[in-house]
């Protein structure tokens, strides 16, 4: 089934979309179903789907799909759509730049969307120093290239992580990530030289959330210090806030003495930005929150509005210790994607979107504490933590008695959820976080349809 035939004037999808949640079948519907069928006999197993709704367009805050149904987003594929799907600067920019050229390879005969957008992430990412900026495909490919990049400027080997950190699906990046199910299972030997050390998670920590920061910090520092020596530590490497790790939001103070240990032993200090940058959290890049400024940051997803674009920017000096030829990749800055990325930017600063997640924050907060507080008492499941930051919002679901993780329960909620039309994504080590990335340009209406129906799985379980 093709997508619905646009009005006069009108994209086929974007922001011209009705802002509605329809459903005219069960979730998947038959036509998503067929599509599924033909999936599975074309596609390798090891890609999966979290909802086998097949679309055929989306904007603002729905996706439509090949039955006529209208879902509310509260996904924006993994925190890609910041400003919603189809965007009219991103399109039209695309378009522009797409009948103009799609391709020569920056490496070969260059362009000047690559260098915009490099100028763009130099002034728009923490600190006010010389910055230069490198572009790539794929988040995972942004943190292999700033892990490369520590390494020519240090001349040092380790590189230092964190537990419940994920970096990606590339080899290197799969060795920096803590989970193994589905990212690591089966798919070593992984890349040498990675430490993993203790994070500042408030909920899970032992001696309470008031001893985390410190008592985190300092163990991280005791294990680099002892275990892999300061002085053979290439880079740290850390999300702001943890994505896939289930939102973790490390304590306040823990950030800071880490850049400061990174500063007075010349470790060069990346934060990843992937999921967290460009608006989501209510700021532009989630490290503002307390001040720090990264030597190097990597992002991805939110960049260019949907389309493939990552990047590494950071101090002047780092970036250029990798000699010439040393960083690239055919498709690295494709100069759509580079357009799109423009045209996402524009977005931003004209609709304030940082505001925006704010707002979005405040109000599921709100919602979902009070959610909290109502199952405080429930004999089968409970709401152990609620957490995030603007548009990047989760709940952690723990058995009743104590804190130990639900991911049942998560799975059912999720499950009810999607069969209501509402998108929602499971995070987390145990698999026990629901978490909540609607577009930043989500209407009112939409963001508290989709809390309504949060509310009604939780009163179904």
């Amino acid at each position: 089934m093709s997508a619905a035939p646009s009005s006069a004037g009108q994209l086929p999808g974007g922001p011209s979309l009705p802002q509605e949640r329809r459903l005219v079948t069960a979730i998947p519907g038959p036509e998503s179903q067929r599509l599924n069928a033909r999936k599975s006999a074309a596609v390798a197993a090891g890609v999966g789907s979290t909802l086998p709704v097949y679309v055929t367009r989306a904007g603002g805050g729905v996706v439509e799909d090949v039955d006529g149904n209208s879902l509310i987003d509260f996904g924006s594929g993994i925190a890609v759509t910041n400003v919603g799907n189809a965007a009219e600067a991103v399109v039209s920019r695309a378009a522009e730049q797409l009948a103009a050229f799609t391709h020569t390879c920056f490496m070969v005969t260059p362009y000047e969307g690559y260098v915009a957008v490099a100028e763009q992430l130099n002034e728009l990412t923490p600190g006010d120093h010389e910055k230069r900026t490198a572009l790539f495909n794929s988040g995972a490919e942004a943190v292999e290239n700033a892990v490369k990049i520590a390494r020519a400027y240090t001349k040092r080997t380790a590189v230092v992580v964190f537990d419940h950190g994920y970096h990606g699906r590339t080899n290197l990046t799969m060795g920096l990530t803590a989970k193994n199910m589905p990212y690591k299972h089966g798919f070593g030997p992984f890349a040498p030289e990675i430490y993993r050390v203790p994070v500042a998670y408030p909920y899970r920590w032992l001696t309470g959330p008031d001893n985390c920061a410190a008592e985190a910090a300092a163990q991280a520092i005791d294990i680099i210090n002892k275990q892999i020596g300061a002085d053979n530590v290439a880079a740290i490497i850390i999300e702001p806030i943890q994505g896939e790790g289930g939102f973790i939001e490390p304590a306040k103070g823990f950030l800071p003495t880490l850049v400061e240990f990174a500063k007075a032993n010349g470790i060069v200090f990346v934060a990843d930005e992937i999921q967290t940058g460009f608006c989501r959290t209510g700021q532009w890049f989630a490290c503002e929150d307390e001040g720090i400024v990264p030597d190097l940051i990597t992002t991805a997803k939110g960049i260019a509005g949907g389309l493939p674009l990552a990047a590494v920017t950071g101090r002047a000096e780092i970036m250029d210790a990798a000699h010439s030829g040393g960083l690239g990749g055919t498709y690295g800055g494709n100069p759509v994607a580079c357009a799109a990325a423009l045209g996402s930017i524009e977005t931003m600063k004209e609709l304030d979107l940082t505001a925006k997640a704010r707002h979005i924050g405040d109000v599921m907060l709100g919602r979902l504490r009070a959610l909290q507080e109502k199952h405080a008492h429930s004999e089968t499941v409970r709401i152990g933590d609620v957490r995030g930051r603007g548009a990047m919002i989760a709940v952690e679901l723990v058995k009743p008695g104590g804190k130990e993780p639900d991911p049942a329960a998560t799975a059912a909620v999720a499950k009810a959820c999607h069969a209501a039309g509402l998108v929602v994504l499971t995070a987390g080590t145990y698999g026990n976080v629901l978490r909540f990335l609607p577009p930043l340009v989500i209407p009112e209406h939409l963001l508290n349809e989709g809390l309504d129906i949060i509310e009604d799985a939780f009163a179904a379980l």
